[in-house]
Order: structure tokens, then C-alpha cells, then sequence
């Protein structure tokens, strides 16, 4: 009985965590690792190398790590959207400083404002021309932004995965993940 009521709370909060995971990834991509994490746990649940007070005490901890991971924002003082440019911008590399950290933020949040306030309108996913301009408009302002450890093929490595994000999330006329999930 006991035993049962332990896998039944497993479940719900395994089924809590992939909803809150799913909505963390959906937001900010860099986060699949987390994903990663949570299957190999899963799997090994489901192939018995895992007890069920095992697999709860692993999912609390996890559960703890995303939390945490969903507050990194505020601790970088960046929203979730400006998040999301900044881990593409600095994950997996360059190792950076805390100064050439915060050059980064400053870029990824003046980019962000950019777009929004001028490139990304209605149905701009349509048209060849308004994709240009914001591949345009990305491609300029991180090379007058980015610190100089940015060489030429991971600044364009950066730019190539800044505006495939952009392309992936941003709709137009305000439109966004983000303004979904808010």
C-alpha cells in the first residue's frame, strides 16, 4: 500500500517537472541538457536500476534545480527573453569576464529592443526583405557589441543560432513565445 502511494506521488511530480521543463525549454533552447537529464533519469526508473524512493528523492532534487535555474534570470538581472540571446550568446563558449559578461547582457538586451521596436512587424517571417533586415540588423549589432574574443567564425556561429532563434520565436506585431507563456 504504502509502496503504491509512493509511485503514485513519483508520477505526479515526474508529470509536474516535464510540464515545468517543457515550458523552460520552450522559452530558452540552451536549457535541453535539463531534458537530457530528466529522460536518463526516466529511463532508468523504467528499467528497475532505480527504486521508486530513489527516482522521488532525484525528482525533488531536480525539481530544486530547475527552480533555481528559473530564477537565474533575475540573479543576471536579464528577463527571460534577453536570457535566452545571452546563454546563446556565451554557452557553450567563450569563457567570458564580468565585464565582457555584461557587454554581452547590454548587447542582447539593445538587439532585443531593436527588433522589437523596428524589424520585427507583422508577417515578417514572410517576406525575403524584413528577413533580411533582421539578419541585417542582428549580424550589425553584435559586431559592434560583442567583446573581441568573438573571432570571426564564432561570431558568426553566434549570429547564425541568434537569428534561427529569432525566426523560431518572434511572429511579429508583438507576437512572440514569450508573450504566450506570460
Amino acid at each position: 500500500m504504502k509502496k503504491a502511494r509512493k509511485h503514485t506521488e513519483a508520477e505526479k511530480l515526474k508529470g509536474a517537472v516535464a510540464r515545468k521543463l517543457n515550458k523552460m525549454v520552450r522559452l530558452n533552447r540552451q536549457r535541453v541538457d535539463y531534458l537530457e537529464k530528466f529522460q536518463k533519469m526516466i529511463d532508468e526508473y523504467n528499467s528497475g536500476s532505480l527504486n521508486v524512493e530513489e527516482f522521488f528523492r532525484r525528482l525533488m532534487e531536480f525539481a530544486q534545480n530547475l527552480t533555481e535555474e528559473e530564477q537565474r534570470s533575475v540573479g543576471e538581472n536579464l528577463t527571460e527573453e534577453e536570457l535566452a540571446l545571452f546563454d546563446l550568446l556565451t554557452k557553450p563558449e567563450p569563457e567570458l569576464t564580468k565585464k565582457e559578461r555584461d557587454q554581452v547582457k547590454k548587447t542582447a538586451r539593445e538587439l532585443l529592443e531593436t527588433l522589437k521596436k523596428e524589424k520585427l512587424v507583422l508577417d515578417w517571417r514572410k517576406r525575403q526583405r524584413d528577413r533580411a533586415q533582421v539578419r541585417v540588423t542582428i549580424e550589425t549589432q553584435l559586431d559592434s557589441g560583442l567583446p573581441e574574443k568573438y573571432d570571426a567564425e564564432l561570431y558568426e556561429k553566434k549570429t547564425t543560432a541568434v537569428y534561427q532563434h529569432i525566426y523560431d520565436n518572434y511572429f511579429g506585431a508583438g507576437k512572440s513565445v514569450y508573450s504566450e507563456v506570460a
